[in-house]
């Protein structure tokens, strides 16, 4: 069994779930937070070695209608924190590539992927990212058309 674990912040409960079997059916320990506060918190008690971080929230109406957590205030947020300083980040957003893509790269993430995903290439990012390098993952993750190093 493997010991990364591995964070996925996105409030699509259809998204949390698929990718929590698809990645636990690989080995892989899996935490799930629906919001920016929920996916800070879990970073300072967990510790993950690998965060798939949504970029579009909706507004925060449940807790008052404060702050509306984006995916990149979660990346800013996220970078200031010591225990955070050195986990990859891999934003999956059904945002636009055009839009997103060149400024999640330039803000810290590893990679971007569109939704819907494809969950063999972001298998294979994910096993590059950690350092499980196979054959196998360096072909997947090269010839990747929604995913940018």
């Amino acid at each position: 069994m493997n010991d990364k674990k591995i964070l996925i912040v996105d409030d699509s409960r259809i998204i949390l779930k698929t990718l929590s079997m698809k990645l636990t059916s690989n080995g892989y320990n899996v935490i799930t937070a629906e919001d920016g506060a929920g996916a800070v918190s879990i970073v300072r008690r967990e510790r993950p070695d690998l965060i798939l971080l949504d970029l579009i929230f909706p507004p925060d109406v449940g807790h008052g209608g404060g702050v509306c957590w984006d995916g990149l205030l979660i990346m800013s947020w996220l970078q200031r924190l010591e225990e955070a300083k050195n986990i990859p980040i891999i934003v999956i957003s059904a945002g636009d590539p055009a839009k997103y893509k060149d400024h999640v790269l330039a803000a810290g993430a590893s990679w971007f992927f569109q939704k819907p995903l494809n969950h063999d290439e972001l298998l294979a990012v994910i096993r590059q990212t950690l350092g499980e390098f196979t054959a196998e993952t360096q072909a997947a993750a090269a010839t990747s058309p929604k995913a940018a190093a």
